[in-house]
């Protein structure tokens, strides 16, 4: 739901957009990091909130970190 966000912000599209591994930060919402592989060697982490299911709202791209690689570290970011 959010490489269209993610595509628009890096002013690029992707062939492969696939969630390799995430973790979870519980807020007022959820906080998502996940890994995602764009290529066969790229990789870039996002940082995606998703609120409260009462407030109605989809997930939202907050912050993304390109230039990953499958065996950089998922931090806070």
């Amino acid at each position: 739901q959010v490489k269209p966000q993610f595509e628009s912000r890096v002013n690029r599209t992707y062939g492969i957009f696939e969630a390799i591994v995430y973790r979870t930060q519980v807020v007022a919402g959820v906080n998502y990091f996940i890994k995602v592989q764009v290529s066969d060697a790229d990789y870039v982490h996002l940082r995606v909130f998703q609120s409260l299911p009462y407030e109605n709202q989809g997930p939202s791209l907050v912050s993304f970190q390109t230039g990953k690689t499958r065996d950089d570290p998922l931090t806070y970011f």
